[in-house]
């Protein structure tokens, strides 16, 4: 049931602590594959050199046998023995770079110093004998029985292919003999490999889909890696709130200086300030429905004009933000706006 909760696909985080413990999508069958085909096939390009340096190798020790004391100090078996080990060296090295090279291309360079650390668990023999016998231990023997019965079937398939030859080999040399048995060794050792480069891609897929579904969450454990990583939202929702509030009282503090506040009529609200000294009228405050309500309020206690301009209004309230001066194509009709109240309240004065 609880695996039945985990729908959601892992967040980064989760990818990256499970990379740090080590947690990768990896077969260890393709890397054993890739080291046996790299091995295979260095011996198949220079399967003769093999076999010369081999020969060369046991005639030269037959023969100082037989002439002399053998011993390691015989400097005629360096050379055969420094070409076969080099033959050797080139076989292994390949077969060990392309296990590198398929260990990094399925999971890339991974260090984890958490999987070095001694666990009490790994020494307990009890907890080995439930490894040794649990299901996955089980499955993983059932699942190698399917590549070794396709080896075991093309084994018997080339024997019986080659049967008769083989019943014949009492007529043929030594040499003869030998080259057939490596030819059909060769064979299997090819066609076995095919098999186990099919059946290693197979598992790798089934070890990527494994590890992805063993790395699924919940929505819970979303909302607490959330919490974890970018806080709760909760108090965050609340910091946004006081900070929209410590922002609303101090543009409501700022329309006390607005020379002139422009309405829609009742939906929207500018407030607008302009002194001789400076390049362009400023919009110190804005709003709509009750916080333009509150503008309106505030303009009228004040005794700030009201002046109703909806296109205007409208104009201001979408382009330009509280702080901004007003933009330069809206100079005109905010020019004639202001003009409009100073000759108003210049006519007041002179009535008054």
């Amino acid at each position: 049931m609880a695996d039945d909760n985990k729908t959601e696909q892992a967040t980064p985080r989760r990818r990256h602590q499970a990379r740090e413990k080590g947690q990768v999508a990896r077969s260890r069958e393709l890397i054993g594959i890739a080291a046996t085909a790299g091995t295979l096939g260095v011996i198949a390009v220079s399967a003769g050199r093999f076999v010369h340096d081999w020969r060369l190798l046991f005639r030269v020790a037959l023969n100082d046998g037989a002439l002399s004391e053998w011993n390691f100090q015989n400097f005629s078996l360096i050379a055969p023995a420094a070409n076969l080990g080099k033959q050797t060296v080139l076989a292994l090295g390949m077969g060990w770079i392309l296990a590198g090279i398929a260990a990094l291309a399925q999971g890339g360079f991974v260090m984890a110093p958490g999987c070095l650390a001694p666990k009490a668990e790994r020494m307990s023999p009890a907890a080995k004998l439930r490894q040794l016998f649990s299901v996955v231990a089980i499955g993983n023997s059932l699942k190698a029985l399917l590549p070794a019965a396709a080896i075991t079937y093309i084994a018997v398939s080339v024997l019986g292919r080659d049967w008769e030859p083989l019943t014949r080999l009492s007529g043929r040399t030594p040499i003869g003999v030998a080259a057939f048995a490596f030819a059909r060794l060769f064979e299997v050792a090819w066609k076995s490999t095919l098999v186990l480069v099919a059946w290693s891609g197979a598992d790798y897929l089934f070890q990527r889909f494994r590890f992805e579904h063993g790395l699924r969450m919940s929505r819970q454990e979303l909302m607490d890696e959330l919490k974890e990583t970018e806080g709760n939202p909760a108090i965050k929702a609340r910091i946004r709130r006081l900070q929209r509030q410590v922002r609303r009282r101090r543009m409501l503090k700022d329309t006390e200086r607005a020379t002139v506040v422009i309405t829609n009529p009742s939906h929207y609200a500018v407030a607008l300030e302009y002194r001789p000294e400076m390049g362009a009228p400023l919009v110190v405050a804005k709003g709509r429905n009750l916080l333009a309500l509150e503008i309106k309020q505030i303009a009228r206690w004040h005794g700030i004009p009201l002046v109703e301009n909806p296109p205007l209004a409208h104009a201001l309230y979408r382009a330009v933000e509280v702080g901004q001066s007003i933009p330069l194509k809206l100079y005109a009709v905010v020019a004639e706006v202001l003009a409009f109240v100073y000759r108003t309240q210049a006519q007041v004065r002179r009535r008054a």
